[in-house]
């Protein structure tokens, strides 16, 4: 069993006292003390205010001054520098300065009457994280094996950087016994692999004080074997075999860092001492160390980088010498020699100089002793000037690093500083001479307790100040004499120390603080506590897997201890497994696996001490057995009662076969033969590792208990009962619950309560004692004897009158204690008045107030529910608005003396009253009264409406407010124009009477979109507005802009925010355009068949903020009908453009489309002008043979195939018509009797080049026209059947050309 025991540390801080720098009480005079300052080398964050610390104490409070640079620093003079008020800290605001302007050496003063102290020099220096400078680093190529440094150089920051090297994906680069980085930060490979070739070499740089990270440019590594080598140089070298075939040479090591065979370094003590070997080699070559002039010291040596650095931790003295790094491989050794030399910069002996209390006519020493290497001097000041040009003091004597000091006067008080320095650094240390008269005073809290754990050390406090220094004694009880000498130890700052604590050493302490002055005592308590002890020991357990183990752990504590349990596994805390239970006295751990396997440690914890036990736990394979089935397990058998009492016994049993699966737990039931017999009920459980169980029953039973128990497949059959046990009576032990009083009629008390069940009896002869009287002071109890029931009901009350109650248990044995006092009331009748003064108030137009008089309580007659208040509209008080009541109710529950009444309706007439209502129901109601509401605000307008629109006017129509509120004083329109993008413009405003319901907006720009806003008034202000939007009609210039089919509309002009709408055949669809200045930013491209049916809808596509669109998905050979939708408001007209007719070719062409080749377009061009020159001649040759009735041609052709050409059928392209045309007389039409607008109006036959035009002998034009020809004559009004001019022959062709 492992005993832990506490050791001396509370000693070593209890007498830490007589070390410490003496502390005197903050209310007696004392010189400054420095308690706080910064670092002597001060690095900071340039981002962030540059606070310089300086914290002082004294009586009175210090003043506080500042050096810099060994001048003295104005404060005042500097606008971005301030101290902390009570304080010397400096705060320098560097957001109005460079932080770079306050890099200096700065000295804190503290100084009140009685001396002066001086802080370190502190040299403030800002952290610095320069960039990486920029260089282009070329590829490296090397020879597979030979060995490779990639410099870092990283720049210099203050403080250094912390190296590290990582890939483009920001991880490690791995590093290895051939692969390590130096102290510097270069990464060395004693030899390079194929697998060392990448390009993302890279060396970061963090800077701790600033949290940057600096990148270095990436390094690459190409890694070539020999024969790569020769076949690169080959080919500029004649296909010369620069290189052999062999691999590269093993060699032995030699070391790259550092050079030559030996070397030195310099470390401080107290310092890290790092030394690094880098050897490379083929094989890699192992690192070594070893010292030759000693042994590495073991607690504080540690290897790094793979045994290529040497770390040394808190270096003193003693790691000075000789050490050798030795590098071997199969091939050879090489050693490195380091000689290393320790230096210090001063360090104390003996601690700093302490502060000095002495009364007048003492004597004192200050002491600065320290050392180092070399040897440090010495000097002192006092009030930070040196000692030497200080005032000279009789009573002073400087010896080297002391100061005596005898018969000392008051007066003599002073702050001296102590330096010590060397080439490496230096101390600075404050210690003040405080010459006092003081008393003594005791600092250690009054009526202190001390607890310590019997036959352990004791230490008892008297800390104490006083000048002269007081005198401790002790004393314990009786006073009878001091305390000195075995087995008590009084230390020299007053401390009592008991070595070995025994209970008789408990009691009351008293300690004596004594001087020339006077005296002061104070009283300490000492309690000697029990040690707390393991009685029972967790013991070792080997189980088979899947069973369960339980470690027992019974502990002894001092009873006033409040003790605490804990268990580990394997010296660390316990899984977190529901399998494991904690009991206050034992782990039970159920289903073992291997992984429970371990050492289990409890440990017993108080507030001062402690006691731990361990056992081991080994799991082992359960013994193999074939086909394991687990069923239900047997009943527990021998039950026996044990250990009878009044009121409990003690049930034992011993556990039925588990069947392969373990018991979880026991039920214990219980059969109550007196009370119910033949009824099982359930008494306890307990966990399945246990077989007893301490049973508590009640008095007057016949108990007969059976036992069940639990595994993993199902509680197994009852035990046999066990003997009758059976409780003798007693008086009941509780009274009936839920007492309560209630009327169920207006002149009676029903008193109810639960009554007791058989075991609660304790007794036969159950019965009540009913008791009531009225709550009043004198009113004596009534009393009546129930039998075993629930209610009593007492009748003849007063109505609603407040009673107490208590309901008694009594049987044969006695009556059960004194019963709780319940309350109650008789029975409630309804309210006999109504509130008195009641006073409508109008708080606004919908909200109004009643206040009333709260009925007195004695014609409430119940339990006060609350008011409510009855209230209707009576009417409004527009002579348009019909009579309306509608009743409605409204309750406030509890005492209250008013309500508000919202919603109403402004402008209305109501009508109210007010009743009480308890629990009974509602009294009579307050007389009627009336109140009127006052005008509100109206509602919207019920409708507006845009008429009339022109280009710069137009026409607003509008319907009164359904909800008036009052008296329509008049109107206010509002209205401003919205621009493409939805931004409003100014606001123009117009006020109309009351009695109009249009009004004419004139004076509007035309083509632009309004909103309006219209709102109704009352004298109580205007209502909401309405609102609506519109569009003024487009000028002439917008209007010709359109290409809109206007049919026989032509003089209509169009609201529509549509331009032109176009559409042409690509290869992924048809492309649609159009032009839109609309406001609406849901804007739809539809389309669908043209010979669709009326019901087939559109289909959509939607285009917000485009002005073009691909429709995709189009079926080649139809037509299809499209438009543009722009739809704004779900409460305004949607705006179309017009239908635009779309044919999607049958076959769509994989041809390059040579319409664009610049040689097509020539050759079109050429034959255009051969054509016209031909048609020239044509004509004039016609005009020279005369006349020919195209009538009479085309009766001689009756050749049905003979049609116009259409696109297919390759014409040049397609002329477009807008209006209606009738064929000429003598044309020919096509075949089903119309003239097609959209196909191609000329073609190669129409002039003569078909086959069945021709020229005749004499050079005339002897060929017919077709119908388009004709049609086109006819639309330029043309009716006569005579040859078209050469002059319309030009034109037509100009709209191919």
């Amino acid at each position: 069993m492992e005993r832990r025991r506490m050791d001396a540390a509370l000693l070593v801080l209890l007498l830490g006292h007589l070390a410490a720098a003496l502390e005197v009480p903050l209310d007696l005079p004392q010189p400054p003390t420095i308690t706080h300052q910064s670092p002597k080398d001060y690095i900071i964050d340039p981002r962030e205010n540059i606070i310089i610390h300086c914290e002082a104490k004294g009586k009175p409070h210090p003043s506080f001054s500042w050096t810099r640079n060994g001048t003295h620093f104005d404060i005042d003079d500097d606008p971005n520098v301030s101290m902390r008020p009570h304080s010397g800290t400096l705060v320098v605001d560097i957001s109005r300065a460079k932080a770079e302007q306050y890099e200096c050496v700065y000295q804190c003063t503290a100084r009140n009457k009685h001396g002066t102290a001086v802080s370190n020099n502190i040299v403030v220096q800002q952290s610095r994280s320069p960039l990486w400078s920029k260089e282009k680093i070329k590829p490296i190529v090397v020879q597979e094996g030979v060995s490779l440094v990639l410099p870092c150089r990283p720049p210099a920051g203050l403080p250094p950087p912390i190296i590290f090297w990582m890939d483009n994906y920001f991880q490690r680069l791995p590093q290895s016994n051939r692969v390590s980085q130096s102290l510097n930060g270069d990464l060395y490979f004693s030899n390079v692999l194929r697998e060392d070739s990448r390009s993302d070499y890279i060396c970061y740089a963090r800077f701790p004080y600033t949290q940057t990270i600096q990148q270095k440019q990436p390094i690459s590594v190409r890694v070539l074997s020999l024969d790569a080598i020769n076949d690169t140089m080959a080919a500029f070298y004649n296909d010369t075999d620069l290189f052999s075939d062999d691999p590269a040479d093993e060699r032995k090591p030699t070391f790259l860092v550092p050079s030559g065979p030996s070397s030195s370094k310099t470390v401080l003590r107290g310092q890290v001492l790092e030394m690094e070997c880098i050897a490379e080699g083929l094989p890699t070559p192992d690192v070594s160390w070893t010292k030759l002039s000693g042994e590495l010291p073991a607690k504080r040596t540690y290897f790094l980088h793979y045994q290529r650095t040497l770390r040394i931790v808190n270096v003193s003295e003693s790691d000075a010498g000789d050490y050798r790094c030795t590098a071997r491989n199969k091939l050879g050794t090489v050693h490195h020699n380091i000689h290393v030399m320790v230096k210090a910069a001063p360090y104390w002996i003996s601690g700093a100089p302490r502060n000095l209390v002495l009364a007048p006519g003492e004597n004192g020493v200050l002491t600065c002793r320290a050392s180092g290497t070399p040897k440090p001097s010495i000097t002192w000041a006092m009030n930070g000037i040196p000692i030497e040009n200080s005032p000279k003091d009789l009573s002073r004597t400087v010896e080297d690093d002391t100061i005596i000091f005898t018969d000392v006067q008051t007066g003599s008080s002073a702050v001296y500083q102590c330096n010590v320095s060397n080439p490496y650094g230096y101390l600075l240390s404050n210690a003040f001479v405080n010459v006092l008269s003081e008393p003594p005073r005791v600092l250690t809290p009054a009526n202190k307790v001390y607890q310590v754990i019997k036959n352990h050390r004791a230490l008892i406090d008297c800390a104490s100040f006083g000048s002269p220094i007081p005198k401790i004694t002790w004393f314990k009880d009786s006073r009878s004499s001091t305390l000195d000498g075995d087995p008590y130890i009084l230390h020299d700052n007053g401390t009592l120390e008991i070595h070995t604590a025994q209970a008789h050493n408990s009691g009351k302490y008293t300690c004596v603080a004594r001087n020339s002055l006077g005296k002061e005592e104070n009283h300490i308590q000492l309690e000697v506590k029990e040690p707390t002890r393991i009685l029972k020991q967790p013991e070792y357990k080997e189980v088979q897997r899947g069973r369960s183990a339980v470690f027992q752990c019974k502990v002894k504590h001092d009873p006033s201890l409040i003790p605490t349990m804990t268990w580990l596994k394997d010296d660390g805390e316990l899984p977190d497994d529901e399998r494991l239970i904690v009991d206050s006295d034992s782990l039970t751990i159920s289903e073992v696996t291997e992984n429970d396997a371990g050492v289990y440690t409890c440990i017993m914890n108080t507030t001062l001490d402690h006691d731990s036990a361990s056992a081991e736990l080994t799991v082992v394979e359960a013994t193999p057995t074939p086909a394991v089935v687990s069923e239900r397990p047997d009943p527990p058998t021998d039950l026996e009662l044990t250990d009878q009492k009044k009121r409990s016994v003690q049930l034992t049993w011993t556990p039925g076969d588990e069947h392969n699966s373990p018991i979880q737990k026991f039920l214990i039931q219980y059969e109550d033969s007196l009370h119910h017999r033949g009824h099982w009920h359930n008494l306890t459980e307990v966990a399945g590792t246990k077989t007893t169980a301490h049973l508590k029953l009640s008095p007057y039973a016949h108990y007969t208990f059976r036992v069940l128990a639990l595994n993993g497949v199902d509680f197994s059959r009852p035990s046999l009962s066990s003997r009758m046990f059976k409780t003798e009576p007693a008086a009941p032990d509780e009274n009936p619950s839920g007492v309560q009083g209630f009327g169920t009629e207006h002149d009676n008390l029903v008193i109810s309560w639960k009554p007791l069940s058989g075991l609660q009896s304790n007794g036969p002869g159950l019965h009540y004692r009913v008791m009531w009287r009225k709550k009043a002071v004198n009113s004596e109890w009534i009393t009546a004897t129930v039998a075993n029931t629930s209610k009593f009901v007492v009748t003849g009350t007063p109505t609603f009158v407040p009673y107490e109650l208590k309901v008694r248990a009594v049987n044969d044995h006695g009556a059960a204690p004194e019963p709780a006092i319940a309350h109650g009331f008789s029975g409630e009748d309804l309210p006999v008045a109504a509130p008195d003064n009641v006073q409508p108030m109008v708080l606004n137009s919908t909200l109004a107030e009643v206040h009333w008089d709260p009925v007195p309580s004695k014609l409430i007659r119940g339990h006060l529910k609350g008011y409510k208040v009855y209230y209707w509209r009576e009417r409004s008080l527009h002579k348009h608005n019909p009579h309306h009541v509608e009743k409605q109710i409204l309750t406030f529950s509890g005492n209250h003396s008013h309500g508000k009444l919202p919603g109403l309706h402004p402008f209305s007439l109501y009508s109210f009253n007010v009743r009480i209502y308890n629990g009974k129901g509602e009294g009579p109601p307050s007389p009627t009264q009336e109140f009127e509401t006052p005008e509100g605000v109206p509602g919207a307008p019920t409708s507006l409406l845009v008429t009339n629109t022109d280009l710069d006017s137009l026409t607003l129509e509008w319907s009164p407010p359904h909800v008036r509120n009052g008296r329509i004083t008049g109107y206010t329109l509002k209205y401003q124009p919205v621009n493409n993008s939805n931004e409003l413009g100014p606001v123009e405003e117009v006020a109309l009477p009351a009695n109009e319901t249009s009004v004419t907006l004139s004076n509007l720009r035309h083509s632009t979109r309004y909103k309006f806003y219209l709102n109704a008034k009352t004298v109580r202000g205007a209502g909401p507005a309405i609102s609506q939007e519109t569009v003024t009609i487009m000028d002439e210039a917008l209007i010709s802009q359109l290409d809109v089919d206007v049919g026989t509309g032509a003089g209509a002009l169009p609201a529509s925010p549509f331009g032109s709408v176009n559409s042409s055949m690509g290869e992924d669809g048809a492309l649609i355009s159009w032009e839109y200045w609309g406001p609406e930013k849901n804007v739809y491209v539809e389309y669908k068949l043209e010979n669709s049916e009326g019901e087939e809808e559109w289909q959509k596509e939607l285009v917000n903020g485009s002005q073009n669109v691909v429709l995709k998905g189009l079926k080649g050979g139809l037509s299809y009908k499209v438009r543009l939708v722009a739809k704004g408001h779900h409460d305004q007209p949607l705006h179309l453009s017009r239908e635009l007719l779309v044919r999607v070719p049958a076959v769509a062409s994989r041809q390059v489309d040579i319409a664009t080749q610049g040689w097509f377009i020539g050759l079109m061009c050429a034959i255009a002008l051969l054509i016209l020159i031909l048609l020239i001649i044509c004509f004039i040759q016609r005009n020279k043979g005369g006349k020919y009735p195209v009538k009479e041609k085309e009766d001689a052709h009756t050749d049905p195939e003979f049609q116009p050409m259409k696109d297919d059928d390759c014409t040049f392209g397609e002329y477009s018509d807008n209006e209606d045309h009738k064929p000429l007389k003598g044309s020919r039409t096509p075949s089903n009797g119309t003239v097609k607008r959209d196909d191609s109006d000329d073609s190669l036959v129409d002039y003569g080049e078909g086959g069945d035009g021709q020229f005749n002998e004499d050079g005339s034009f002897i060929g017919q026209y077709s119908g388009k020809s004709v049609s086109r004559e006819t639309a330029e009004g043309h009716e006569s059947s005579e040859a078209p001019s050469p002059i319309n022959a030009m034109n037509s062709l100009n709209s191919f050309v």
